[in-house]
């Protein structure tokens, strides 16, 4: 139950702040380059707090450097596309697309000898009855669904990888800080030679300060979630609660359409996801 209420938390504040980064890239305000120097950047912040203050320990081991390095490239294409998609995909093809990541991470743990219970197999087809449901009665828009996709597809490795080394090599904070530093060199060298922009003028704009925070805040409290349960799990958690988030967003602030249709389809996948858990 507890990692489950962490995951409502984190999914929270991430919807907060990825619906107001969507409202600024779609008005023009910045460039993906500085979004992503500012939520990498107050990541790393948040990471070091907690071993600063909060007692957690900075371990990082060299053997985890084949596993680590291999990740560091996936989380930057992760980062960049998901970045893409949040300004060209509605909120609500945003978060039921990504649904996907679960049946791909249950196919992971099959692959590494897990078996798959009965009602877990329906529960995977009650999802994908779902998305084709949302899909014939045009509640997923193709606008951004590619990027989309992708990012829940590559997530499936990210978060493996990332599994896999907290349990047998880093903590959290080893694992985070170090790859939260790299990201945000990363996006530093994107925003200054590509984006052609200031990319320390990000720190000081209003309109991207609160939201990077928020979705700061939520990126961090789920870092500690997968240390208190499987992987499928808390992904089950975190994707079922985004659907519901990016509906509602999608809904009230965006003023989206097909409501109805979306609000059934996220009900399919909610029993879809209880059948999987």
């Amino acid at each position: 139950m507890l990692p489950v209420l962490i995951t409502a938390v984190s999914g929270f504040f991430t919807e907060v702040g990825s619906s107001l980064g969507k409202r600024t890239l779609n008005d023009g305000k910045t460039s993906i380059y500085a979004m992503g120097t500012l939520k990498v950047a107050w990541g790393l912040v948040f990471f070091l707090v907690t071993v600063a203050l909060f007692g957690q320990h900075f371990i990082f081991s060299q053997a985890s450097l084949p596993t680590f390095g291999v990740r560091v490239v996936l989380e930057i294409l992760q980062v960049h596309s998901v970045l893409l998609a949040l300004g060209m995909a509605t909120r609500s093809t945003f978060g039921f697309l990504r649904i996907l990541t679960i049946p791909l991470l249950l196919g992971v743990d099959i692959m590494l000898g897990y078996t798959l219970s009965l009602n877990q197999i329906i529960g995977v087809g009650v999802i994908v009855i779902a998305l084709i449901f949302l899909f014939v009665n045009r509640g997923i828009e193709k606008k951004g669904s590619g990027l989309v996709l992708f990012g829940a597809v590559n997530a499936v490795a990210t978060i493996s990888l990332y599994k896999y080394n907290i349990t047998h090599y880093n903590s959290v904070a080893g694992e985070e800080i170090t790859m939260y530093a790299l990201l945000l060199a990363y996006f530093l060298v994107a925003t200054f030679f590509i984006a052609k922009e200031n990319p320390f003028a990000a720190f000081t704009r209003k309109e991207l300060f609160f939201q990077s925070v928020i979705h700061s805040v939520g990126t961090v409290v789920l870092s500690y979630a997968y240390t208190l349960t499987t992987a499928s799990i808390i992904t089950t958690a975190k994707r079922s609660l985004e659907v519901l988030w990016s509906v509602l967003s999608g809904n009230f602030v965006f003023k989206e359409e097909r409501f109805m249709v979306k609000a059934f389809s996220f009900l399919l996948v909610v029993v879809g996801i209880v059948l999987l858990v």
